[in-house]
């Protein structure tokens, strides 16, 4: 996809993850989480063992190195028939989400992977900022942070641009936006995004059309079909994948499907083909959007995404002020003091973003995934 002069790629540093932003005159189009020592693994490649082949589920399971739980590789990806400990080439198609594990897939390998016969990583996937760098070829991309450069392919650095703060109060606020249920869209409607194991369940509602001096269902349909577009960029800013159920706001049943075209038009600008599939018998608008990467809901609702939340809300309150000597205290409870001590580097991000060291501490009064700052 070629991008507009005025599109560019923003990527903010803060501990444990940079934040990625394609904007355009102002509007968010993209967006991504990149937490660079727990990647999603998808495009990694491997070579890895038949565990289990399972008639019932149409697939196989398969043992990649390196993680904790097997990765299912359906019989539609042609190999054949497969044998317990054969090892095999296999690429992460699906993260790991929802509960379920990783997807595998066996196609389109390509031809100048390393030899040999043990199990093991050959080829790590591509990060989020590269994906999107590659999707947007024309677009400069600006940094906060060296290290981003140092871990982005050197093809890529002659876009970058190094400024001192890349997410300004306003592109904060509409990132901060994408952890709220509720979203705000023109003409005062708004809606609710519910997700469940199931489906997302998205309910729209007219609020401020009640105004409107036109004939009621008039007035409604137009109210929902200029609320789509931003409703719909909702569903890839956050990633909501799987089954997408919408419910539009105070319009007849008989009229719904006279948004079947904007909504088919709309879809099309989504890099993952959404398929419409038209309105039930009830009025609710049938999304299927592939599962691919891990949603924004679950990333932010993790207990790694709350606590690097934490941290980067101590980050921004620290920025810009000349460091004093003194340790951020942080009292953890026992999960949380474990999983700083598995990711020592989001401290050494801390360090370097900062000025200051972060000190965790062990509190006994803590839960096992609480925390707390203590600013003496």
């Amino acid at each position: 996809m070629l991008a507009p002069v005025s599109m560019r790629i923003c990527a903010s540093s803060s501990p444990g993850e940079v934040r990625i932003a394609v904007m355009d005159n102002g509007v968010m189009q993209d967006f991504a989480v990149w937490r660079p020592d727990m990647a999603d693994g998808v495009g990694d490649i491997y070579r890895a063992r038949v565990s289990a082949h399972v008639p019932a589920l149409g697939g196989t399971f398969i043992t990649l190195p390196g993680l904790e739980q097997a990765g299912f590789l359906p019989d539609s990806e042609g190999l054949g028939p497969l044998t317990q400990g054969q090892t095999v080439l296999v690429t992460v198609t699906r993260s790991a989400q929802g509960g379920k594990g990783v997807r595998l897939g066996a196609r389109n390998l390509p031809s100048d992977l390393p030899g040999g016969s043990d199990p093991s990583l050959l080829r790590r996937g591509p990060t989020p900022l590269e994906r999107l760098a590659r999707y947007y070829p024309l677009a400069p991309i600006v940094i906060d942070d060296a290290a981003i450069a140092v871990m982005l392919p050197a093809a890529f650095h002659s876009r970058l641009t190094r400024v001192n703060c890349v997410f300004d109060s306003d592109l904060r606020a509409q990132a901060d936006a994408l952890e709220d249920p509720v979203v705000s869209l023109p003409g005062g409607m708004s809606a609710s995004i519910t997700p469940t194991p199931a489906l997302v369940a998205i309910d729209m509602d007219g609020g401020a059309t009640s105004m409107d001096r036109r004939p009621k269902q008039t007035a409604q349909f137009a109210a929902n079909r200029d609320a789509l577009p931003d409703l719909l960029r909702q569903l890839r800013l956050r990633n909501l994948s799987g089954a997408i159920i919408v419910d539009v706001a105070g319009l007849a049943i008989r009229k719904r499907r006279a948004l079947s075209e904007t909504v088919e038009a709309l879809l099309k600008n989504d890099p993952l083909r959404p398929r419409f599939l038209g309105f039930t018998a009830l009025g609710l608008a049938e999304i299927v959007r592939p599962r691919v990467h891990p949603p924004l809901h679950e990333l932010f609702q993790s207990r790694e995404g709350r606590l690097l939340r934490a941290l980067r809300g101590q980050m921004q309150a620290y920025r810009g002020m000349p460091p004093d000597g003194r340790p951020v205290m942080l009292g953890c409870g026992y999960g949380i003091m474990a999983l700083l001590q598995d990711h020592p580097g989001w401290m050494e991000d801390f360090m370097r973003l900062t000025g200051r060291v972060l000190q965790p501490v062990m509190d006994q009064g803590l839960p096992a995934n609480g925390w707390r700052f203590d600013h003496g």
